[in-house]
């Protein structure tokens, strides 16, 4: 039995920290077995949950139920995934939201870099300070030295 997509809106999303949820509702998704459209139907799972960072989904073992007229079928996610062109539907939907974790985790590590070249500076600048006998600048520049490692 092989499924095609024919329609994939989530009713909504929601993004929780590196968590993704998309939602489904009626007439929100749809797929084409054979020749014929069945129309999800959120009697069992209703959600779809992506790790931004793994790019996993973690509710794999959720059954999602589809219906035409009195035609019913359940089919577990993971078993979704695999029969139909699931997969390509939700990378489209969930790119933005991954990118936005990456720009996230991009821009944090860069902080930290920033954060961890100041302090080499601040060293560098003490033990000038020491060199050259600078007794009012060794203790301005401890106590600032002080100061930035109590924020960390």
């Amino acid at each position: 039995m092989l499924l095609t997509v024919k329609m994939m809106k989530p009713f909504y999303t929601l993004q929780e920290g590196n968590e993704l949820k998309l939602v489904f509702a009626y007439q929100y998704f749809s797929v084409v077995k054979g020749d014929e459209v069945y129309q999800f139907i959120p009697v069992e799972s209703n959600e779809i949950r992506i790790n931004l960072k793994t790019k996993q989904i973690e509710n794999l073992t959720d059954i999602f139920v589809f219906q035409r007229g009195t035609r019913i079928f359940r089919v577990p996610l993971f078993q979704l995934l695999q029969i139909s062109d699931l997969l390509e539907h939700l990378q489209a939907i969930a790119q933005f939201y991954i990118q936005q974790i990456q720009s996230e985790e991009e821009e944090e590590a860069m902080n930290e870099e920033i954060t961890n070249l100041e302090l080499q500076n601040l060293y560098r600048l003490i033990d000038k300070a020491l060199l050259e006998g600078d007794r009012d600048l060794f203790m301005e520049l401890t106590e600032k030295l002080k100061t930035e490692e109590a924020a960390q």
